[in-house]
């Protein structure tokens, strides 16, 4: 069992505190903490946000939140009830002045606390919300800011974001959220990596031939068709959490495990990224938009039928991107991500170079080189593709055989949503798994050259049936190098 170490006491104040992210993932985070031990008795998590409710009311929509998204076995009547006594409520206005002196009186109930606070609202409100707070002095050296992604649509508005933020907080109290990085898997890279000599001496270009990276969802836009229709695959999943899991895979070692170490590090992956330029935004880029299809055995419509009108916003974007480094020198990484695909996946697959020689006769086996597949969801762990002898006295067959490992069934334990982890690492102030402002403007500078080469072309996204893997074209993309997507259906 793992070890709980509890964190300080604090007053976590959440802005947009009636919104679907506190619902869904804030609010069963802080239960989860709080049920551990985790969280001290004497904390508080205090909403905020323009509706006129009671501390009572609002305690009543947490209790209808974490019913509705914590399994039912995990949430006996006793814990909610005491949790619940913990949760506190203020209707603020964040952009204007109403609701900020009463909640000045709740903080200075309690001046020495930790105060995280979590912005859980749209980025045009992220200036004023900080304005607000340095206004009413309430930013102190206990505070933190939570900022969740999209920091900007593009480099420029993510500029104006972080100067706004900038003149309030100083970087080392801002803590720009990807929740990826807050998986077990994603922290176990770093280990794999690094803590084993093995697998850091075959981290090299003379041995791994090719980088697949995936987050695929079933899902369509849902409600967030607003958003997303100004957004797409690129600027919602590709150019901040997909970006992150290649800086992972390809970093060089950090000099520790210090916060601006590990970053340091992530920062050199983006800024070796060849740019992608019109000259070659079609042969290393695919765009795609699903249209009517099946999901699960079940009909769905497409993008334009749930948007209602024309669209050239892109659901699904392939790409093949290249790492300008020794150590990376001529191995493609090829990402892909979209909405209404057969399964939701998020997973790193390091494909190694086939043996240039063998032993073995060709029937024997297919010359299966070894692939190592790194699992982010649905179930978190690692699988390491090896050849074995098939059993049996029928002569000397090959078969690759995975060395698999779970971590949920491997520890027996239930592993912590990323927002757990992530919370906590805010109250402690460790911000090594959250991202530094010049790693979000490097991502930007490259990803803005992406859109800008897209838009000189302004081609429609190809049309892909919902519950396929995208538009034919993707398969293209690395088909003509030799190399084939891993799709393995769970």
């Amino acid at each position: 069992m793992a070890t709980i170490i509890p964190v300080a006491s604090f007053d976590c104040v959440v802005f947009g505190a009636t919104g679907d992210l506190t619902a869904r993932k804030l609010l069963p985070a802080l239960f989860y903490r709080f049920r551990d031990g985790q969280i001290p008795q004497t904390s508080r998590i205090i909403g905020a946000s323009r509706s006129d409710l009671s501390t009572d009311a609002f305690r009543e929509h947490a209790r209808d939140a974490l019913k509705r998204f914590v399994p039912a076995t995990d949430l006996t009547e006793d814990v909610l009830h005491k949790f619940l006594d913990h949760v506190d409520y203020v209707a603020v206005d964040g952009a204007g002045e109403s609701g900020w002196a009463d909640l000045v009186a709740k903080l200075d109930e309690r001046p020495d606390q930790v105060r995280p606070y979590y912005l859980a609202t749209s980025p045009d409100l992220y200036g004023s919300i900080c304005r607000n707070l340095a206004s009413h002095g309430l930013v102190g050296e206990k505070s933190r800011v939570v900022l969740e992604k999209p920091i900007g649509k593009d480099l420029k508005s993510a500029r104006a974001i972080n100067d706004a933020v900038g003149e309030v907080f100083p970087e080392s109290q801002i803590f720009r959220i990807d929740h990826y990085l807050g998986k077990e898997t994603v922290q176990n890279l770093l280990s794999l990596r690094f803590a084993n000599t093995i697998f850091e001496r075959l981290w090299t270009s003379d041995v791994i031939d090719h980088v697949q990276i995936t987050v695929a969802e079933t899902v369509g836009v849902e409600g967030r068709a607003g958003y997303y229709d100004t957004s797409g695959a690129m600027r919602d999943m590709l150019q901040n959490h997909m970006l992150q899991l290649l800086c992972l895979t390809a970093m060089e070692s950090p000099l520790n495990l210090e916060a601006n170490s590990v970053r340091d590090e992530k920062l050199k992956v983006l800024r070796a990224l060849k740019p992608i330029t019109a000259h070659d935004i079609q042969t290393v880029t695919v765009r795609g938009q699903y249209v009517a299809g099946a999901v699960d055995g079940k009909p769905v419509e497409g993008y334009l039928t749930e948007l209602g009108h024309e669209s050239r916003t892109e659901t699904f974007v392939a790409m093949k991107l290249e790492v300008q480094s020794g150590r990376w020198a001529g191995v493609p990484f090829y990402l892909r991500t979209g909405k209404r695909l057969p399964q939701k996946l998020s997973e790193i697959v390091v494909q190694f170079r086939a043996s240039p020689f063998s032993i073995f006769p060709e029937e024997a086996f297919g010359r299966e080189p070894n692939r190592l597949v790194i699992r982010l969801q649905p179930q978190e762990g690692m699988k390491l593709e090896v050849m074995t002898k098939d059993p049996g006295p029928g002569g000397l067959r090959l078969r690759p055989t995975d060395l698999d490992i779970s971590f949920e069934e491997t520890f027996k334990q239930r592993y912590p949503d990323a927002y757990e982890r992530l919370l906590m690492d805010v109250v402690r102030g460790n911000a090594t798994l959250f991202m530094r402002r010049d790693e979000v403007e490097a991502a930007w500078a490259w990803a803005d050259g992406v859109l800008k080469a897209w838009a000189d072309r302004p081609e429609a996204p190809r049309p892909y049936p919902a519950g396929s893997w995208g538009p034919t074209a993707a398969i293209a993309l690395i088909e003509r190098d030799g190399r084939t997507w891993h799709e393995e259906l769970r």
